[in-house]
């Protein structure tokens, strides 16, 4: 038996690697899904895809989740889609691609803090 039947997910950063399969994982345990991402819509329409061929529900909301205003949205459009969020997973993270010399202590903050 399916241990998530009738549960909400939202899965911050879920389209490609980790979060990507964590989705897939909640969706196989019989969770509906929320597929967010930040900018790789392709990459998260086939996360979706894939959950939805293996017969799950799913859908992919983009959304920053640095920025309070695209949380909130991400929320209401779940709840707007399927009633409410039982699980959160907060899977997102930034990183910039550079030589640790070449960070700056802003870009330090924001990829840490």
């Amino acid at each position: 038996m399916k241990k998530l039947v009738n549960k909400v997910a939202v899965v911050t950063g879920a389209s490609k690697g980790i979060g990507a399969a964590v989705a897939k994982n909640l969706a196989a345990e019989g969770a509906a899904v929320i597929v967010n991402y930040a900018n790789a819509k392709a990459d998260a329409e086939q996360v979706v895809a894939d959950i939805v061929s293996a017969g799950g529900k799913a859908l992919a909301i983009q959304g920053d989740v640095s920025k309070s205003e695209d949380v909130d949205r991400i929320f209401e459009e779940t709840v707007k889609a399927y009633g409410a969020v039982d699980v959160l997973v907060n899977n997102a993270g930034v990183y910039d691609w550079a030589p640790l010399e070449a960070i700056t202590e802003e870009s330090f903050h924001r990829q840490f803090g």
